[in-house]
C-alpha cells in the first residue's frame, strides 16, 4: 500500500455552495486525486464537510485545507474549520489564478478551481490563516464605513455644485441634498467616537496607537486603518512583505536588450492602505527633517514629486510596522539606519 505524506482539501467557495476536493501526496511526491463533492455554505454543510472530510481522509499524513478569498463569504467557513482544529491557508483569488495557469487548465469551473487549490496545497508551503482580532476586525470595518461616508458626501457636495451652477435651481432637491450631508456628517462624527472608545477601553491598543501617532504626520485615523487591514500586522513576517500587501513595492521588466521598462510601483495591494498614506506623507516630508531629507535627495534625482512621494508613502509604512512591533514611541534613529538602503532601493521607484 502506498504512503501517503500529505493532504490537502481545495474548496472553491461561493455565495450559498462548497465545492470541494481531496487530494493527496505518495512517498514518490505524485499527487493523486481522492474524492470530490458539494456542500451548503451552512453550518449544517460545514457539519457534513467535516464528516466527508474524516471519511476520505487518511488518519496519519497531515492535512492543509486551501480556500480562495470570495469576498466575506469564506469567513464563516474558516472560523468553523478552525474551531475544528484544522490547518487553514487563505489565498487571494490573482495567486489562486496565477497557479492554475501553471497547470495547463482548459476548462475553469468551480470542480476544477477546487481541485486547483488542492494541488496548490500539496506543492506550495502556505501560511496558515487565523481568526481576525475581534476589535481590530470592528475598527476595520468602521474605517471602511467611513471612508465610503466621506466619498458619498464629496458626491453629494458635487451635485449641490451642478444645482447651484443650474439655470433652474430645484430648492426641495437642494433641501434633502443638504439634510442628506448632516445626516452622513453625524454618522462620521459618531463612527470616530466608537473608535477612539474602542481603543481608549483596551490597554494593549491605547499604548501602541499612542506610539504610532507619534511619528509626525500620522494621526489617529491613519493609524488604525494601516493597523486594521493588517489585522495588527499579524501574518506579516518582514517590512518586504508589508510593503508588498500594500502595492508599494516595484516591479519591473527586463530581457535580453529589447524590454527594459522603468521601475514602477505595482498597485497590487491593498488599496485602503495606499490611499491612507497619502497626505500624512505630504506632512511627514514638510515637518519631519529626515523625511525632507530623503524626499529633497530623491527629488534631486529625477524631478518627479510623485515618485518621491511614495517613496515617503513607503519609509511611512515601514516606520508604523516597526514602532507597533517594538511598542515604544517614535524615534529619528529608525530612519537614519536605513536612510541610506532606502534612497537606493526607492530611487528606483516609479508611481
Amino acid at each position: 500500500m502506498e504512503q501517503i505524506i500529505k493532504q490537502a482539501v481545495g474548496i472553491d467557495c461561493a455565495k450559498s455552495e462548497l465545492v470541494v476536493c481531496i487530494r493527496y501526496l505518495d512517498s514518490a511526491l505524485q499527487p493523486h486525486f481522492k474524492a470530490t463533492a458539494a456542500f451548503t455554505n451552512d453550518h449544517a454543510g460545514f457539519d457534513k464537510l467535516n464528516n466527508w472530510v474524516i471519511a476520505n481522509k487518511d488518519a496519519q499524513a497531515p492535512l492543509q485545507f486551501i480556500v480562495e478569498a470570495t469576498g466575506v463569504y469564506h469567513e464563516k467557513l474558516c472560523c468553523y474549520l478552525t474551531s475544528q482544529k484544522y490547518n487553514i491557508s487563505v489565498v487571494l483569488p490573482v495567486r489562486a489564478a496565477n497557479f492554475m495557469r501553471t497547470l495547463s487548465v482548459k476548462t475553469i469551473n468551480d470542480k476544477v478551481s477546487a481541485d486547483a487549490l488542492a494541488i496548490m496545497g500539496l506543492e506550495k508551503k502556505l501560511d496558515n490563516w487565523q481568526i481576525p482580532n475581534p476589535q481590530l476586525n470592528l475598527l476595520k470595518q468602521l474605517s471602511r464605513e467611513r471612508t465610503e461616508l466621506l466619498e458619498d458626501t464629496t458626491s453629494i457636495k458635487n451635485q449641490i455644485h451642478a444645482l447651484n451652477s443650474s439655470a433652474f435651481i430645484p430648492q426641495t432637491t437642494l433641501k434633502r441634498l443638504q439634510s442628506r450631508i448632516e445626516m452622513a456628517q453625524a454618522q462620521l462624527k459618531d463612527i470616530e467616537q466608537e473608535m477612539k472608545e474602542l481603543i481608549n477601553s483596551d490597554t494593549y491598543l491605547k499604548e501602541r496607537f499612542e506610539n504610532v501617532c507619534s511619528i509626525k504626520g500620522v494621526g489617529l485615523i491613519t493609524a488604525i486603518i494601516i493597523v486594521a487591514e493588517t489585522d495588527g500586522f499579524n501574518l506579516i513576517r518582514n517590512q518586504r512583505q508589508l510593503v508588498s500587501y500594500a502595492g508599494l513595492d516595484i516591479i519591473k521588466k527586463q530581457s535580453g536588450t529589447s524590454i527594459n521598462t522603468p521601475g514602477k510601483i505595482s498597485h497590487r495591494g491593498n488599496v485602503h492602505i495606499r490611499r491612507a498614506l497619502h497626505f500624512p506623507a505630504l506632512a511627514a516630508k514638510r515637518f519631519d527633517s529626515n523625511m525632507q531629507e530623503i524626499y529633497g535627495r530623491l527629488l534631486s534625482k529625477h524631478n518627479v514629486k510623485m515618485k518621491a512621494a511614495v517613496a515617503i508613502q513607503r519609509k511611512l509604512l515601514v516606520l508604523i510596522y516597526t514602532i507597533w512591533k517594538k511598542n515604544e514611541p517614535y524615534n529619528p534613529k529608525y530612519l537614519e539606519q536605513s536612510k541610506e538602503t532606502a534612497l537606493t532601493e526607492l530611487a528606483h521607484g516609479r508611481s
